[in-house]
């Protein structure tokens, strides 16, 4: 299950009532691609660590870092484009996965 819900990437996205049924597959699909790449950058399923009866609460951070990365990877759709620089993942979603990585030697 999601940290974020279509409603959260709606928002995040700024979509209006007029979009905001559109793309409902596509975005949900971000939305689960987003944390499950997080996820595996952070070494722990997010779900099995936060929320959880006797657990603390979804940071809020990492909230923000799946909903910035599926917002990135939805208005990103292409992996290259004729004529521009280089996009990388936003910097702030590398910052949040670093203060809560599990790093292991």
């Amino acid at each position: 299950m999601a940290i974020v819900s279509l409603e959260d990437l709606r928002e995040q996205l700024s979509f209006t009532d007029d979009v905001g049924g559109e793309d409902t597959i596509l975005l949900s699909r971000k939305i689960a691609a987003a944390q499950n790449h997080i996820e595996r950058l952070l070494g722990f399923k997010i779900e099995a660590t936060f929320g959880g009866e006797g657990q603390d609460p979804v940071p809020p951070v990492l909230v923000e870092a799946v909903l910035q990365l599926a917002a990135w990877w939805y208005e990103q759709r292409e992996t290259a484009m004729v004529g521009s620089g280089v996009n990388d993942v936003p910097f702030n979603v590398s910052e949040i996965v670093n203060e809560y990585r599990e790093w292991a030697f």
